[in-house]
């Protein structure tokens, strides 16, 4: 893919792309694979705090994972919920029900007790090996990851959200994730 000059063009393009990957022949064993790998990072962690995300826009569907046999059951899962104004995010245990409500930005979400997830799960629009992640560009979790600096964070993604990391200029508030989990397996 060439690379686009902007975070926005950027951001545009790898999008497209993993609606197409999401959406191909493919799609079901990538989803088994990402599974097994992302299982296999997390187990490793043991997490008592579980921070998911609800997936939007070809996301990979990790609720629907951890809310399985997956050998998490004393584990606690949290999801985020989002503030236009003022811009913030936090997460909510999660009953691990269908979410009831949706939140400021108009991602599904919980009604359950604010919580401070020991690891997160956090889903990338792109990444670089180098653990930078590029999201939707709201800056939520940014934010909220600077708030947070001893969450160990997992990405997410699909192998084509994969960025050059000589087309990706790293910004102040880029922070690195410890690992990101694709359906190819672990970077």
């Amino acid at each position: 893919m060439t690379t686009p000059s902007t975070r926005a063009q950027l951001r545009a393009a790898l999008l497209a792309e993993r609606e197409l990957f999401a959406n191909g022949p493919d799609a079901a064993a990538a989803q088994a694979a990402l599974a097994r790998h992302a299982l296999a990072v997390v187990a490793r962690l043991e997490p008592q705090c579980l921070g998911l995300y609800w997936p939007v826009r070809s996301e990979f569907n990790a609720p629907l994972v951890f809310t399985g046999d997956a050998g998490l059951s004393d584990c606690t899962l949290a999801l985020p919920f989002s503030r236009r104004t003022p811009r913030a995010m936090h997460y909510r245990a999660w009953d691990r029900k269908p979410p009831a409500l949706v939140d400021e930005c108009a991602i599904p979400a919980c009604e359950g007790a604010e919580v401070v997830p020991d690891v997160v799960l956090a889903p990338c629009v792109g990444y670089t090996d180098e653990g930078y992640r590029l999201g939707y560009g709201g800056g939520y979790f940014d934010r909220w990851l600077a708030l947070h600096p001893d969450v160990t964070v997992i990405g997410v993604a699909w192998s084509v959200a994969r960025i050059d990391s000589a087309a990706f200029e790293v910004q102040a508030h880029d922070l690195p994730m410890m690992a990101i989990v694709t359906e190819q397996g672990v970077v």
